[in-house]
């Protein structure tokens, strides 16, 4: 059996969000799948190892100029599906557009959500009720992401990681502007930290200019011999020093759920976006802007997210 599974929202946080489901499918009919996914998943990079998945298509899309933007674009993506011959399809969102593609492309049985019903999904729960009406299939939404341990030991080796310190993943990057938390909230929560602990920073983030702005601030304050910068690693390697690391602290952020993920109590800095994107893995940690009873988009507490609570709930988890 050939099985196609569409999960076309973008970057790594919702690949690993939905990892999931996708694996549940793979269970239930006993055989490796194929993925169509978004290039800045990054799912080559970080999922390549995984039993469950047979191979990644990657969906090229991108403001009209994209391979399989418009109608020549899905004249295009059905001539690549028909040729792999799939008979089966689950597609994760309402779209009428991939429910045509998938017909059109010869795939015999289209499992799909809703039609015209993409407004107020919830994330976890529309995706664990697809799969239950479709193929009775319960999923818990807690993903996982495996290391072999000769990688874990390799990069302890490479990078010098002393596991007797508590070692700690900073995310302290973010997709948009008011998911970044200011580097002066990290910073205090790193000195309160430190005075309680024998402690390493990792810190994780993007290239683009305002991330590297937190980056260097960070590296240019009285913590830099404690600080360890990963952003010039790819994530295959960035994936394993996560591993030996104890605990993270993240922004919303693609490293918070590959932190998770990993296994490791993650504490989310929550600030625009709904709480469910920080509280669906049980390894989870949300904290919310002071003042806030929940977060959601346009909350825009990037600068109320209180570093004193940061460290008292790091304290928790780790005594």
């Amino acid at each position: 059996m050939n099985i196609l599974v569409v999960q076309n929202r973008m970057g790594m946080g919702d690949l690993v969000i939905f990892m999931p489901f996708i694996e549940a499918i793979s269970k239930k009919y006993k055989v490796p799948i194929t993925c169509l996914v978004k290039k800045n998943s990054k799912a080559n990079e970080i999922f390549k190892d995984n039993e469950f998945i047979k191979e990644f298509i990657f969906l090229e899309r991108g403001n009209g100029e994209g391979d399989h933007d418009g109608i020549t674009g899905s004249i295009k993506l059905i001539s690549k599906l028909r040729r792999y011959n799939f008979d089966k399809i689950f597609i994760f969102n309402s779209s009428l557009r991939f429910f045509l593609i998938s017909k059109i492309a010869g795939i015999s049985d289209v499992y799909h959500y809703p039609l015209f019903e993409k407004n107020q999904q919830h994330i976890i729960l529309t995706a664990q009720k697809f799969l239950k009406d479709s193929i009775n299939v319960d999923v818990e939404s807690n993903p996982v992401i495996n290391i072999s341990d000769e990688k874990i030991n390799q990069s302890k080796e490479k990078f010098k990681i002393d596991l007797k310190k508590t070692n700690i993943l900073l995310g302290v990057g973010g997709s948009g502007p008011t998911k970044r938390v200011p580097a002066k909230i990290f910073l205090e929560t790193m000195n309160l930290i430190q005075k309680n602990y024998d402690t390493k920073f990792y810190l994780a983030t993007g290239k683009n200019f305002e991330e590297q702005e937190i980056l260097n601030e960070i590296l240019n304050s009285n913590l830099k011999d404690k600080c360890v910068p990963l952003d010039n690693l790819m994530i295959p390697e960035i994936l394993p020093i996560i591993k030996n690391c104890k605990i993270s602290i993240c922004n919303d952020s693609s490293f918070s759920h590959l932190s998770a993920a990993l296994g490791l109590p993650t504490i989310v800095l929550m600030t625009d976006t709904p709480l469910v994107y920080g509280s669906y893995s049980p390894k989870m940690y949300p904290i919310i802007p002071d003042g806030e009873k929940t977060v959601t988009h346009n909350t825009l507490g990037k600068d109320k997210i209180n570093p004193k609570k940061i460290f008292l709930k790091l304290k928790e988890i780790i005594n």
